[in-house]
């Protein structure tokens, strides 16, 4: 079973929250909100509210009764649109500058992990 949770258009680069998304990669659930809960970047708290969205429809929505056997199979950190705006400059000209937006993506699933 697969649980899925995304936050969409959290307003950040998604090339800062990736390596944070690939430390939880893997990891059972308790053990990366342990992760990112320790972790001073701003992509931090958005997959921590990601996590804890997916445990929460694990429970309420698929009836999973211990959400400590939980994993996190996947965890990515996605591009989204970018606001387009213009910084004035000299002569009456512009710049123009892309805020970028991602998209958060957590997969939860019960299974046990494959061992090589």
């Amino acid at each position: 079973m697969e649980v899925i949770a995304i936050t969409r258009n959290a307003r950040m680069s998604a090339f800062k929250g990736r390596p944070l998304a690939r430390a939880c990669q893997g990891l059972a659930a308790a053990e990366a909100l342990k992760v990112v809960e320790f972790s001073p970047k701003k992509a931090a708290e958005i997959l921590r509210k990601t996590i804890l969205s997916a445990i929460a429809n694990a429970k309420n929505n698929n009836g999973v009764a211990d959400p400590g056997s939980l994993r996190v199979k996947l965890c990515v950190f996605d591009e989204s649109v970018r606001m387009r705006r213009y910084w004035p400059t000299a002569r009456g000209s512009a710049h123009p500058i892309a805020r970028r937006l991602c998209h958060c993506k957590v997969v939860l699933t019960d299974e046990k992990k494959e061992t090589k």
